[in-house]
């Protein structure tokens, strides 16, 4: 599934070629596409046609196109953003930027056509369609149009915002081991299995280590390495592993090359040498060196 890297680099592309364009005319062709949008296709369709999109944004792994606001003449009023286009990528979900008069994908599910001389759609795309787009309300006052429905969904690594001591605070007070806790979305948003894998491998912690144990030099030093690991990932467009996961132009990411850790079962650690090791972990694998990243001695 799609992390933090990956989806960032989707909405980069849509903040270039899809914001403040006006929607014309929007065709739903699977159903599934748009699940949770509980009015259906034709209520998706009508309540998108004429609203202008804003500015791309993202919290974690989900982003969304903030409508612009109107007023009772239908022109953009200048207020926060009423509802949002929000997109979560499931699997295999993937936003295109494509010409008019290109082919359709085999398994596109959703074209969105634009009012405009550009020549260029919006296409959403899905083989699996664990993914799929729905329209929201936003969260009063807020300034990106956050849909209200991920209101609850915590601040990411990458946020400025993002608030550290109260991060480490929680991770102090919950009994839970580290990698369990930098997949709760709650708690810290954007971080799935590969970077949580490559994270760890870099601090040298092993996935079940109890967070009560960490100190904060020690998960300051954690946040460290997720955000290098990231910021590595977005220099070379994320990590494609198959055709699935794509940019908005259709190219895939090449951060797998660079992957420490996950992966990389029985190959040697870059560090010491050592075989890596894959175990089982909640219906995943996980990836560490069983010299660098020991694990917590049992009591």
């Amino acid at each position: 599934m799609p992390e933090l890297p990956e989806v960032e680099v989707v909405r980069r592309g849509l903040e270039r070629w899809v914001r403040d364009r006006t929607v014309a005319d929007v065709t739903v062709l699977h159903p599934r596409a748009i699940r949770r949008h509980l009015a259906g296709p034709e209520d998706f369709a009508a309540q998108l046609r004429g609203r202008r999109l804003g500015a791309a944004r993202r919290r974690g792994k989900y982003l969304w196109l903030p409508l612009e606001a109107e007023t009772s003449a239908g022109t953009p009023a200048q207020a926060a953003p009423d509802r949002a286009v929000l997109a979560h990528l499931g699997m295999s979900g993937q936003l295109l930027v494509q010409p008019h008069d290109a082919l359709d994908e085999k398994h596109l599910r959703i074209r969105v056509r634009f009012a405009d001389a550009h020549g260029t759609e919006l296409r959403f795309v899905d083989q699996r369609t664990f993914g799929g787009l729905s329209l929201h309300d936003t969260v009063p006052g807020d300034p990106d149009g956050l849909p209200d429905v991920i209101a609850h969904i915590a601040r990411d690594p990458l946020d400025p915002a993002f608030d550290e001591d109260a991060f480490h605070a929680a991770l102090r007070r919950r009994r839970t081991t580290v990698k369990r806790a930098l997949l709760d979305q709650s708690l810290i948003s954007g971080v799935g299995n590969i970077y949580a894998d490559e994270a760890l491998w870099r601090a040298r912690l092993h996935y079940d280590r109890p967070t009560a144990t960490l100190t904060r030099p020690r998960s300051a030093e954690l946040l460290t390495h997720i955000r290098d690991v990231m910021h590595a990932a977005l220099a070379v467009g994320g990590t494609s592993f198959d055709s699935l996961y794509v940019n908005v132009n259709g190219e895939s990411g090449y951060f797998d090359r660079s992957l420490d850790a996950y992966g990389r079962e029985d190959e040697p650690c870059r560090r010491c040498g050592t075989a890596m090791r894959r175990r089982p972990w909640m219906n995943r694998s996980s990836y560490f060196c069983p010299r660098c990243q020991r694990p917590p001695r049992v009591a």
